[in-house]
């Protein structure tokens, strides 16, 4: 029963903890409870986890006719998923603690934390079709209020694209239950599919939207842009990856011989946006727009990684979208701060950030450079474990991967030049950089995980490997 609580209580919570906390505040306190809650929540149903497969949590609400039964099961890679998700929440809420609306704000984030739980726990398809759907809805307003000059825009074309994503998902998920006769995807075979052609298309565009994978790229740019610095860390850390676990839980763990048949198609996309986002990045002068083309970057590595249908592919991914989360955060925020402060998004109206505010600019480079790949950082390992995957998939060829790692270290030093050294700027000479203690504690934080991670990467891949490691033992074919 608490695992349903742990869905639905915080959705049915949220509006009494707005209309309770409007006058008398303390929203923010009852959000990081509630988050540091799941992540205890969600560590100790790691412990728990059986050695293999997945652990049940409880069936609820069953309506056998339709098959419309709340299942919720567990394996290690969707239990690693809301660990990170729990881990974002609880930055979120840290890097937005003087945001103005707080109730409004902190009780978004309550009501997005019940669904994209449900998404990760949930092995119904109609279930998981409802729980992301439902994460949409706070993502809106976040952007749609608490963001920039075109948040209206940046918020229709936010729901709109995702939402056409859903729609193809949810024909892929009827085919499916028209063929299987059942809507959990643990029970579903391949092999009994009738068209598995058309719903691994279907899922694949879906998932593709989702990442987001060139040429389906397009919503997320502005998106970033015009949300709030934090929410622009959900949307990389959180709603990306639930594009990236939906492409490895449905379009390869589910539909394996489907994947091995089209696998060029996911390593052209991941290369196309691997390196269209980078030179993007290159090109632009917005501080925060070089930071999202970045994010689109990395999500063509994890692209790239999950194209070569392998335990060490499959392993890479995963900790690319860890590595990439905790990263991107960081850059996010920081750009987000250097925004408000100076009132400018363009590198050429700062410079010499490094003079004013030299931890916080500090913080920045350690997160460009681990961006970038720069060895000992978390980076460095995500980049180097997706090139061996694909290299050992793909052929030597693919050490052309290691060329976008050139052109991140082009833009994010050409930030530096322009951002954090070289002349102060007059409007930087006249800021104050000072931020509140618990903002900067979070970020710094992140940026101490990034090195860790980097120096001690097995702690992630002690876990992470045990995630696939039947995908291993069947040669693939899981």
């Amino acid at each position: 029963m608490i695992y349903l609580l742990t869905i639905f209580l915080p959705m049915l919570l949220a509006g009494y903890i707005y209309l309770f906390t409007r006058r008398i505040g303390g929203a923010k306190y009852i959000a990081l409870a509630l988050f540091v809650a799941l992540f205890i929540e969600a560590w100790l149903t790691y412990t728990n986890l059986l050695p293999s497969g997945y652990t049940m949590l409880g069936s609820y609400l069953d309506v056998k006719r339709f098959d419309f039964v709340l299942t919720l099961q567990v394996d290690r890679f969707s239990v690693i998923m809301l660990l990170l998700v729990s881990v974002l929440l609880i930055f979120v809420t840290l890097t937005s603690w003087s945001v103005k609306h707080q109730s409004a704000y902190f009780s978004l984030l309550i009501f997005f934390a019940g669904p994209i739980f449900g998404l990760f726990m949930s092995t119904n398809l109609l279930w998981f079709f409802i729980f992301w759907e439902l994460t949409l809805i706070p993502i809106y307003f976040l952007i749609g209020i608490w963001g920039d000059k075109q948040r209206i825009f940046a918020a229709m074309k936010f729901f709109i694209y995702t939402h056409l994503a859903s729609m193809l998902m949810l024909l892929a998920f009827f085919l499916l239950y028209k063929q299987s006769t059942t809507f959990d995807m643990t029970q579903i075979k391949e092999g009994a599919l009738t068209t598995p052609a058309l719903i691994w298309w279907l899922l694949f565009i879906a998932f593709a939207i989702k990442m987001p994978l060139f040429p389906f790229h397009t919503w997320l740019p502005i998106a970033h842009v015009e949300a709030p610095a934090p929410v622009s860390s959900l949307l990389a850390g959180v709603l990306l990856k639930m594009g990236a676990y939906g492409m490895i839980r449905l379009v390869v763990l589910m539909l394996p011989h489907q994947a091995q048949k089209y696998d060029y198609i996911i390593l052209i996309l991941g290369l196309a946006t691997l390196f269209y986002a980078a030179f993007m990045a290159l090109y632009t002068t917005h501080i925060k727009k070089m930071v999202a083309y970045s994010s689109i970057s990395h999500m063509g590595l994890v692209a790239i990684a999950i194209s070569a249908l392998s335990f060490s592919g499959l392993s890479s991914a995963l900790f690319e979208m860890i590595g990439h989360a905790l990263i991107i955060s960081i850059l996010f925020v920081i750009a987000g701060i250097f925004h408000e402060k100076t009132g400018s998004w363009q590198m050429g109206d700062m410079g010499g950030i490094m003079q004013k505010a030299p931890y916080l600019a500090t913080l920045f480079v350690i997160g460009g450079l681990a961006a970038l790949g720069l060895p000992s950082t978390i980076g460095f390992i995500g980049e180097l474990s997706v090139l061996i995957s694909a290299i050992m998939a793909h052929g030597v060829w693919l050490a052309v991967i290691a060329a976008a790692s050139l052109l991140s270290a082009g833009y994010f030093i050409w930030a530096f030049r322009r951002v954090i050294y070289g002349k102060q700027s007059k409007v930087v000479a006249l800021t104050n950089f000072a931020i509140h203690p618990v903002v900067f504690g979070a970020l710094a934080i992140f940026a101490i995980l990034v090195i860790a991670f980097g120096i001690f990467p097995q702690f992630l891949f002690s876990g992470i490997d045990r995630a696939f490691d039947t995908y291993h033992l069947l040669g693939g074919l899981a």
